[in-house]
This record gives structure tokens, C-alpha cells and sequence, in this order.
């Protein structure tokens, strides 16, 4: 059997609220200790010029197992 990370991130899927993924986590044994936000962007040609626009966040939870507290 595999020994569970000490600190394992949580992306939260594009179908899933954030309240989902912290109960993910919970269920997985792992409490946040930190959330980050990045953004996603997505290259649209315009008039012949490559125009970069963000077009949502991805949220990510860092999280540590609950032992470890």
C-alpha cells in the first residue's frame, strides 16, 4: 500500500464548487492550508495579430494530511 503525501494539491474541477473540493479533501484526509489562483488564458488571432486573454481562474487548494496537526 502506498504512504499518503504529506502535502498533495487540489484542483477545483470546472464542474465543482469550492465547497466540493474542500469536502474531496476532507474525505481524503487532508485539510487546506492554502489557497492559489491562476489565471487561464487562451491565444485568439485577431486581424492577423495573436491577442493572449484570460478567460477564468483555476483555484487550488494546497492541503496536509490531518495527522500532521
Amino acid at each position: 500500500m502506498e504512504k499518503p503525501r504529506k502535502k498533495v494539491r487540489f484542483e477545483v474541477a470546472e464542474k465543482e464548487s469550492i465547497t466540493q473540493c474542500l469536502e474531496r479533501m476532507d474525505r481524503e484526509g487532508y485539510r487546506p492550508t492554502r489557497r492559489m489562483e491562476e489565471p487561464v488564458f487562451q491565444e485568439i488571432s485577431k486581424d492577423g495579430k495573436i491577442e493572449i486573454v484570460p478567460i477564468r481562474q483555476k483555484i487550488i487548494f494546497e492541503g496536509v494530511l490531518k495527522e500532521e496537526m
